[in-house]
């Protein structure tokens, strides 16, 4: 089920013994996503990460996604009293009212930009790099930020907005997951593949 290739040059995080670690770092950090829900549920699964280390969010995503109907943000926008206890009684999930009540306010934010406001939530979030990835080239993992100017920004504006759990560090390590950022070591073996990604998408508009 996951990369079984452990000599590989990787990022640093991705320790080469642990395959969870590994196949979600070489199958899909970094890589660019352009589908509305499918970045809804990656900024919900990293806000979700707040305090906790990802490796917590990937050992129960599963469990996640099921009890959040895949965090389907049209589902999830009309969960009722009975859906929050429900989820707080679920061990297989990160139970944090917090959150989970995040989650649901989040979506609903969601609905409002884009049956309200007629917002793609897609071209909302590439608009703040230009609709393109920005392809850094970092040799070494201390080089890499841990926010910058245009997090800060998204992060601002997403608060505006009314969502939750989304501060300019974990906006930055959204973008890294998502692709806006290219944050692959350039001695990393995804660096490359990563990149051409993002130059496909801009030849195909």
């Amino acid at each position: 089920m996951y990369t079984d290739i452990p000599d590989l040059p990787r990022c640093g995080w991705a320790p080469p013994d642990d395959p969870l670690y590994t196949h979600y770092h070489d199958t899909e950090w970094g890589r660019p996503i352009w589908d509305d829900k499918a970045l809804f549920s990656k900024l919900i699964q990293d806000g979700m990460q707040a305090g906790l280390a990802w490796i917590t969010i990937l050992r129960k995503r599963e469990n996640i996604l099921k009890a959040f109907d895949g965090l389907d943000p049209d589902i999830i926008a009309h969960y009722t009293d009975a859906d929050r206890a429900r989820l707080m009684g679920d061990a297989g999930i990160i139970r944090s009212k917090l959150k989970i009540n995040a989650a649901i306010s989040n979506a609903q934010v969601f609905i409002k930009m884009r049956d309200e406001d007629g917002i793609n939530f897609n071209e909302y979030l590439w608009d703040f790099v230009n609709a393109r990835p920005v392809q850094n080239s970092w040799k070494l993992p201390e080089q890499r930020p841990v926010k910058t100017p245009i997090s800060e920004a998204l992060s601002k504006d997403l608060k505006k907005r009314g969502f939750k759990f989304v501060g300019p560090v974990i906006i930055y390590a959204f973008m890294q997951a998502v692709g806006m950022i290219n944050d692959h070591l350039t001695t990393c073996h995804a660096y490359g593949p990563v990149k051409d990604m993002g130059k496909t998408k801009l030849q195909d508009g």
